[in-house]
């Protein structure tokens, strides 16, 4: 794993902002790291990034202790926090070149990190332009770039979309999608489309506990397992579900049937197997799943 938070925990005062969370991110797979306000989230990413310690666990950054070494791990992220801090008056490779340096880059290594990251992050066309001139879609761009021209291999972004418009909300969060491939990335967001969007995992914390976390799709997996809406051109028979692992089947229609089932995967090969079987024409088979925004409101709803 590239990140392992164990039992951490971090108290302010007699208020306990941490209570003793843990999971892991591992790479090439966007964590949505969510919660109410005040819930801990910034707490926990602070402390992974090495810029606060803990009272209380550890967080393990590709083998490497924050506890023990804070400056090592500070050096092995890419941090961009919810406000997007920027010399307004410094042009944009400047202003990479400045924060490439304070990473001990320099010469040709630091000259083709800033080209590299100013390419990917589609900064090229105002390349001539003073950050202060730049709208916030782009100025999100220049923190995203600041964030890897060390070429971190953890990225942890902190509302990065915050204020975009919906053109550039679609811009960065293909950007996101793109520098996950070869990162480990935790995104945290109030925005349930976002997570729905990019994230394959989600953690959600509450009041310094984690209250749920698992695979998006389990997570959004409706009560008592998990449902899907099967349909054929021919006329189904319930009958022919004898064999198959179900809770329970619902006719909606002579050819299309509501099925609920403890396991997706193996019911998904059954039912193939059953219409290959029954040579039947599939139209539909699809899984039924909650909002992500009803989870959330489910599991952190006492704090509003």
């Amino acid at each position: 794993m590239s990140i392992e938070v164990n039992n951490l925990s971090k108290l302010y005062g007699s208020q306990k902002a941490l209570d003793g969370i843990s999971f892991q991110a591992k790479p090439g797979q966007i964590l949505g790291f969510l919660g109410p306000n005040g819930a801990g989230k910034s707490t926990a990413m602070k402390i992974a990034t090495g810029f606060l310690l803990p009272d209380g666990g550890d967080v393990v950054i590709k083998g490497v202790s924050v506890t023990k070494h804070p400056l090592v791990v500070s050096k092995m992220v890419g941090y961009l926090p919810e406000h997007n801090p920027l010399y307004l008056d410094m042009y944009i490779p400047e202003f990479l070149s400045f924060m490439g340096g304070l990473y001990q880059l320099s010469g040709k290594e630091l000259a083709k990190n800033v080209s590299k990251v100013m390419e990917e992050c589609g900064l090229m066309p105002e390349r001539t332009k003073k950050i202060g001139q730049l709208s916030k879609g782009y100025r999100q761009r220049v923190g995203l770039a600041k964030t890897l021209v060390h070429d971190p291999e953890i990225i942890i972004l902190d509302e990065p979309t915050t204020g975009l418009d919906p053109n550039q909300l679609v811009e960065i969060r293909n950007l996101i999608k793109s520098i996950s491939l070869n990162k480990t990335l935790v995104l945290s967001t109030h925005i349930m489309q976002e997570v729905e969007a990019i994230c394959e995992k989600v953690v959600i914390i509450h009041r310094g506990k984690i209250v749920a976390q698992d695979l998006l799709q389990n997570l959004t997996a409706t009560e008592k397992g998990f449902t899907f809406v099967l349909a054929t051109e021919e006329t189904l028979d319930a009958e022919w579900f004898s064999a198959v692992n179900l809770i329970d089947l619902k006719v909606l229609s002579s050819n299309r049937f509501l099925i609920r089932t403890p396991d997706p995967q193996l019911f998904r090969k059954q039912v193939l197997h059953l219409i290959q079987e029954r040579q039947l024409n599939l139209v539909e088979l699809k899984q039924e799943n909650k909002n992500l925004e009803a989870v959330f409101h489910e599991l952190t709803q006492d704090s509003v």
